[in-house]
């Protein structure tokens, strides 16, 4: 019997959960900004669940250049992006 996959839904504390899973985060805040940009490509017209600003720091970033620090964010976050987060402003906290 095939199961239906568990949708993937973007929501702050789901980021959030995936960020710390894959990361271990010191540092972590995830703000989803999607009702600032209703009417905006890739919104949804929910107000919610596609644009999410990331605040991140800790020893995984340590030593990376900026490129490598924010593939380890998109990396851990495909799962959303493959779902339909559109956009991400990523800030590595020193």
């Amino acid at each position: 019997m095939n199961a239906t996959p568990t949708p993937v839904i973007s929501t702050a504390p789901a980021l959030e959960a995936a960020l710390r899973e894959a990361l271990a985060p010191a540092v972590l805040e995830v703000i989803d900004e999607s009702a600032a940009h209703a009417g905006h490509a890739g919104a949804n017209g929910l107000g919610h669940g596609t644009h999410f600003r990331v605040r991140i720091g800790g020893a995984a970033f340590a030593g990376k250049s900026r490129v490598a620090q924010h593939r380890l964010v998109y990396d851990a976050l495909q799962k959303f992006t493959d779902a339909g987060l559109h956009a991400l402003a990523i800030e590595i906290q020193a």
